[in-house]
């Protein structure tokens, strides 16, 4: 009887137990859904605010990357612009620099050009002034009837003609030959040439005067008045002029005469007129 007793105590036991620890687990099923699930709620609205802040994060690191690379590539075209800059105003440097040169250039050419101007303006009042000959001296050398011979008279006048002409360069002498108007025409041409000859042939030997500057004619027969025997005289001469070439603007265009004051007068003046005399050459 006590074993049965106790078997059933124990059978009750194991019932009560096992009541409450099923009652036991139950309570825990709640309490874990009641704590748990708000936890695991948060958690996951946790991580979803973390994997919407990462995928910001993210696209804001994209959008910093893209800025940080227009950035790199504002910068490089700044510092392009800035070599282009400096490379343009080098250039600008040099264009003004060359600007300067060429207008100092130009300015020296122009100033060169003046100066040409007036050594052309120089050079083509003396090519005008090429023929300006002015008459320094006449002198009229005598000579005997029909002779073509210098008397000492004859060479002293031209020693004292060409005595001041000697350090110039510029000169030229005239000489032409007269007889009186006795004779013939061809004989009075050909006497008149012996006698002009015959000054030339003296003033080369003695002188030393280049045939170059010299100019001679035998002109024939006087043109001047022959009514006597002095005028005859005077007829058979040759005349030499001296010419010196001026460069002097104030001396152009003067007359042959203006020089009539160095004419040997004693020579070339006519004298009074007298008895008539037989014609001679």
């Amino acid at each position: 009887m006590r074993v049965n007793t106790f078997g059933k105590s124990t059978a009750v036991f194991a019932t009560v137990g096992l009541m409450l620890l099923g009652s036991s687990a139950c309570a825990t099923k709640k309490y874990v859904r009641q704590t748990v699930n708000p936890v695991e709620a948060r958690v996951t609205g946790t991580e979803k605010n973390i994997s919407d802040n990462s995928k910001k994060i993210s696209d804001h690191s994209s959008a910093i990357g893209e800025l940080e690379n227009n950035v790199s590539r504002a910068d490089e075209k700044a510092t392009e612009a800035g070599k282009s800059a400096a490379a343009a105003n080098q250039a600008a440097e040099r264009a003004n620099q060359a600007a300067v040169e060429a207008k100092n250039r130009a300015d020296a050419a122009a100033s060169m050009s003046e100066q040409n101007s007036g050594k052309i303006g120089e050079v083509d009042q003396k090519f005008n002034y090429l023929d300006n000959y002015q008459l320094v001296t006449t002198e009229a050398v005598l000579f005997p009837t029909n002779k073509a011979t210098l008397s000492r008279e004859a060479k002293e006048q031209l020693d004292q003609a060409v005595g001041n002409i000697k350090g110039n360069k510029n000169y030229v002498v005239e000489v032409r030959g007269f007889t009186d108007k006795t004779g013939d025409k061809t004989s009075n041409i050909v006497l008149s040439q012996k006698r002009a000859d015959e000054v030339v042939r003296y003033l080369t030997t003695q002188h030393d005067i280049p045939l170059r500057k010299i100019h001679v004619l035998g002109a024939g027969v006087d043109q001047e008045e022959q009514k006597t025997r002095a005028d005859r005289k005077l007829a058979r001469k040759v005349e030499l002029k001296v010419y010196s070439l001026s460069l002097d603007a104030r001396t152009s265009g003067r007359a042959e005469t203006s020089s009539n004051a160095t004419t040997n007068q004693s020579t070339m003046s006519r004298p009074a007129p007298a008895q008539t005399a037989p014609a001679s050459r």
